[in-house]
C-alpha cells in the first residue's frame, strides 16, 4: 500500500516508517498537518497514520475535514491520548482504528493489515489462488505443502493485486503502490517484480495486458 504518516516526534516517525517500509509498504512521512494536506492533494493513500497533537493543528480536526468532503481514504489514529472520551471522538470522527502510543511495531502492522483487508472487500485473511494458499496475516503462501518465500517488494506488489481481484493496474499505479515519495525506481522495476512473482508462483498468475499493465487471476476464498 501507499501509506502517509503524519507524526511530529522523530524517533516514533522513524520507526513506524521503516516498521512499515518492512512489511512492503510505500510510506511518506509528513510532520505538519499542512504537508499532509499537500501530500493528499498530489498523491492517491491506501491509507493514513495520523496523530492527534501536531505543531499547527489537531489531528481530530484534519481528519473531520476529510470526511466532511467525502475522502473515504482508510485511518488509523496514533496517539498518547489514552482516555476512553478522546477514543470515543476519534472513531466518531471517521477513524477506522484507534492505537495508544506508546504501541508494539508489530501491532500497527497487524492493525494496517486489518484495516486494508477491510476495505479491499475482502477481511478473510486466508485466500486460494490456484494451487497457492495466501496467508495474510502471517504473510505466508504454501503450494503442495511448500513454503514458498516472497521479499517484502513482492508480498507489496501481490497485496495490490489481492486487494483489486481481476482489475488491471497500470505501471504507474503500481509504481506508487511500491515506492515512497522522492524514491530512485529503476525504469523496468515493475516488470523486475513481476518477473519474480511469475517464477515464484507460476507464469500463469500475473497477466499482461500489452501497453496497459497487469493484472492478477481470479481469487477462490478458503
Amino acid at each position: 500500500m501507499r501509506v502517509l504518516l503524519i507524526e511530529d516526534n522523530a524517533d516514533l516517525g522513524q520507526a513506524v516508517r521503516e516498521q512499515i517500509g518492512d512489511d512492503g509498504h510505500a510510506v511518506d512521512w509528513v510532520q505538519t498537518l499542512a504537508h499532509a494536506q499537500l501530500a493528499i492533494g498530489s498523491t492517491p493513500y491506501d491509507l493514513l497514520l495520523l496523530d492527534l497533537m501536531l505543531p499547527d493543528g489537531r489531528g481530530i480536526d484534519f481528519l473531520r475535514r476529510l470526511r466532511s468532503a467525502a475522502d473515504r481514504t482508510p485511518v488509523i489514529i496514533l496517539t498518547a491520548m489514552d482516555q476512553l472520551s478522546d477514543r470515543i471522538a476519534g472513531l466518531n470522527a471517521g477513524a477506522d482504528d484507534y492505537l495508544v502510543k506508546p504501541f508494539d511495531l508489530s501491532e500497527l502492522s497487524a492493525r494496517v493489515a486489518a484495516v486494508a483487508r477491510r476495505y479491499s472487500g475482502n477481511p478473510n485473511p486466508r485466500l486460494q489462488l490456484g494451487e497457492l494458499s495466501i496467508d495474510l496475516t502471517d504473510r505466508s503462501i504454501q503450494r503442495e505443502g511448500e513454503t514458498i518465500a516472497l521479499t517484502a517488494r513482492e508480498w507489496a506488489l501481490l497485496e495490490a493485486f489481492l486487494q483489486r481481484p481481476g482489475a488491471l493496474l497500470s505501471k504507474s499505479q503500481l509504481e506508487e503502490r511500491l515506492y515512497e515519495f522522492g524514491a530512485e525506481i529503476e525504469s523496468n522495476a515493475v516488470e523486475v517484480h513481476v518477473s519474480h512473482l511469475r517464477k515464484k508462483l507460476g507464469f500463469n498468475v500475473v497477466d499482461t495486458v500489452r501497453g496497459m499493465g497487469y493484472r492478477l487471476g481470479r481469487l477462490e476464498h478458503s
